[in-house]
């Protein structure tokens, strides 16, 4: 197995004049291999109002609503379609709201109580783990 590369070395690779077209621009190509994994199951308790104006959940269809104190439940998949029934999960198996649903990168944010949410993560994790045959990570909390 080869010698791993330092972050200063891998930098230097990228930047090299090897990396760079016939006009001397850095070409950078970001290249996917979707599996059939859920990445990331997390639950983030309690949070402050700045958490979701980070997270820009307070504009679009949430714009005036007020999710101080709620839980959130962040989910990553590939392939990234799998947004669309995991959101449907959640939404059939808990008393959740769908904050956010990206079927482009594969990410969905639910918002609700702290029960509501883990429920809703048990049960998307079930489906993709049982129904679908998917690699799942566990589910984290902070």
């Amino acid at each position: 197995m080869a010698d791993r590369m330092t972050a200063e070395e891998l930098l230097k690779w990228i930047s090299s004049q090897k990396r760079r077209d016939k006009n001397k621009q850095l070409r950078i190509v970001r290249v996917r291999t979707p599996g059939r994994d859920m990445t990331m199951a997390h639950v983030i308790g309690t949070s402050v109002r700045e958490v979701y104006r980070n997270l820009g959940l307070h504009i679009g269809v949430h714009a005036g609503e007020d999710h101080t104190g709620e839980t959130i439940g962040i989910m990553k998949f590939t392939p990234w379609e799998c947004t669309v029934p995991a959101a449907d999960i959640s939404l059939k198996s808990a008393h959740v709201e769908i904050g956010f649903m990206d079927r482009f990168n594969g990410t969905v944010i639910i918002l609700g109580s702290r029960e509501e949410v883990r429920t809703a993560l048990e049960n998307i994790r079930s489906f993709f783990r049982d129904d679908l045959h998917f690699h799942v990570c566990d589910i984290e909390e902070s």
